[in-house]
């Protein structure tokens, strides 16, 4: 593998605005690996498998969260050993089988297998593109690049969310839905393997001109879990945040197809929670930039936790909207904002490695949050899940307030 040597190597958006171009296209074609499923798998559960029970049909919530956590934590350690590229490819690669599996499995082991290849795809490919787009942009700009990334990627899981509750409503549930996310694999295979280049040799770059002694994966791990005050907060935020995600990837729409809502229309309200946190991204991330991380932190967890309880008081179409683009707005807030964070603290010798860590946190809330939720929506129905998960986002951003402190170097006031 060539790296690029240092005498070569430039940092900041514009200096690398082709590569990043593309890498935020490339991160578009992971979203939408994502949003092929968001809104017609929890449908396709009940129509086509037969299934009840919230616990059941968010197993294969469950089975995406874990693999993915798990693949963060391995892809930031990877990437710091073998380079970025290699990994993006291998999670292309695995990519390509899911559409298959969901559009033709014959039964609900397949979705869950798929999913659990869809977490490690994510895994892979997302955490890669983060990194590559931090070692790109340097120190400077780390809160735009986040946004732009985490833009790119949700908008593509709303548009995708949105063409296939289309497709759904008018081919049926399966296979065709799940066609547009074998054109995603293969693409972002292509263009991964024949014109992204290698970045490692930036954040080596950068880390020449901040000198710090060797830091083992162990203590990176505790650092980024419990010892850093801003590195455990944010992971912990990250954790709540994407239990809200599975909440809103499964339950949503099964609340809105009980109430009568036909499937196209679920589609569009279930695409207008990622598309308003993607579009948010493209102004909160560089927001981040110039007044600091903990405020947009703090306010998108507290504005998460109201946006769950509109969506409960809700009864009928406007309402649901109203809710699910405050959820969107809250998570824009907090997104790309924690990635940045992170990067603030950890030094670019182990950057790779803090930016799994938080990873696996954060997409581990996919499984506990499926879990529990399950649970309680089991016991106490979908409304008694939603107003348990608004008490703990606040919980979550109360947490931030009081131990968090800031990062950002330009708006430090510790």
């Amino acid at each position: 593998m060539r790296r690029r040597r240092g005498a070569d190597v430039k940092l900041g958006l514009r200096e690398n605005l082709a590569q990043f171009g593309l890498l935020v296209f490339v991160n578009a074609l992971v979203g939408g690996m994502v949003g092929q499923e968001r809104t017609v798998l929890p449908l396709i559960a009940e129509a086509t498998f037969g299934l009840s029970g919230f616990v059941v049909i968010l197993t294969f919530v469950m089975a995406f969260g874990s693999a993915k956590a798990v693949t963060n934590l391995v892809a930031g350690a990877l990437s710091d050993r073998f380079g970025r590229k290699p990994v993006l490819v291998a999670g292309w690669l695995i990519g390509l089988p899911i559409p298959l599996m969901l559009a033709f499995g014959p039964s609900w082991g397949w979705v869950v297998a798929a999913n659990i290849l869809l977490g490690i795809n994510q895994g892979l490919t997302w955490s890669t593109t983060v990194i590559m787009k931090i070692d790109l942009v340097g120190p400077h700009q780390r809160g735009l690049a986040m946004g732009l990334n985490e833009a790119s990627g949700y908008l593509a899981v709303a548009a995708t969310a949105w063409v296939t509750g289309w497709l759904a409503a008018r081919y049926g549930l399966r296979p065709v839905p799940f066609m547009l996310g074998a054109t995603y694999a293969v693409l972002g295979l292509g263009l991964s393997t024949l014109f992204v280049r290698e970045t490692s040799g930036h954040a080596q770059h950068e880390g020449r001109q901040r000198p710090v002694p060797s830091v083992r994966t162990a203590s990176v791990f505790a650092d980024t879990t419990y010892r850093d005050p801003a590195l455990s907060a944010a992971s912990q935020a990250g954790l709540v945040n994407n239990l809200n995600d599975a909440v809103a990837w499964v339950l949503f729409p099964l609340l809105w197809f009980a109430a009568g809502l036909d499937t196209a229309t679920v589609g569009l309200l279930a695409a207008l929670y990622p598309a308003t946190w993607g579009l948010g991204q493209l102004i909160t991330g560089a927001w981040s930039d110039r007044v600091g991380r903990k405020p947009l932190i703090v306010a998108g967890m507290f504005l998460q936790a109201v946006a769950l309880g509109v969506v409960v008081l809700a009864e009928d179409v406007v309402g649901w909207a109203v809710g699910a683009v405050g959820l969107g707005a809250g998570t824009a807030l907090v997104y790309p904002t924690l990635i940045a964070a992170i990067s603030d603290v950890a030094h670019p010798a182990w950057r790779a490695t803090a930016v799994g860590v938080y990873r696996f946190w954060r997409d581990a809330g996919f499984a506990v949050g499926g879990l529990a939720v399950g649970l309680i929506a089991d016991f106490g129905g979908l409304h008694g899940a939603l107003w348990a998960t608004a008490s703990l986002t606040a919980a979550s951003g109360a947490v931030v307030w009081i131990r968090m402190y800031e990062t950002n170097s330009a708006r430090r006031t510790r």
